[in-house]
């Protein structure tokens, strides 16, 4: 088992987090280019605009506060597999150990690098929806 993991960790981490950086540019490409589009004065309801203004920042929001967890995930088993490792040698070498706990911390890295932009352009899309939502509070105010 520990072998398979060893063989597979960093494929199956780095590979999810690529996956959700993927996805939370697509999601974020597609909001902004939708919010460039957008014209408050085709929504006769301020719900409608809210609902479509809102699409695909779930999955932006979720990516970017997921992302660390993951990262951290491949570190816990990183750290794991150092330890195994050492439980089986019967001896602590230091080299051994601060080469595999360094490694098993680049999927941490990984991780934030994924989640610090995702959360960036998450808030960016958060204020550019609200900006938007006031403008059609200010439109429809004038017309009544």
């Amino acid at each position: 088992m520990m072998d398979f993991i060893r063989d597979y960790l960093d494929l199956s981490i780095f590979g999810v987090l690529g996956l959700m950086s993927i996805l939370a540019m697509a999601y974020t490409i597609e909001r902004a280019l939708h919010y460039r589009r957008v014209s408050v004065s085709n929504f006769e309801q301020l719900e409608s605009l809210k609902l479509d203004l809102n699409k695909g920042l779930t999955m932006i929001a979720t990516i970017g506060s997921n992302a660390p967890y993951v990262g951290l995930l491949g570190t816990v088993f990183g750290i794991m597999l150092t330890f195994y490792d050492i439980g089986q040698s019967g001896q602590i070498d230091t080299k051994a150990v601060m080469v595999g706990l360094a490694l098993a911390l680049k999927a941490t890295a990984l991780g934030l690098l994924v989640a610090i932009p995702t959360m960036v352009f998450y808030n960016a899309l958060t204020a550019r929806a609200e900006s938007l939502l006031s403008e059609w509070k200010i439109t429809h105010k004038r017309e009544h």
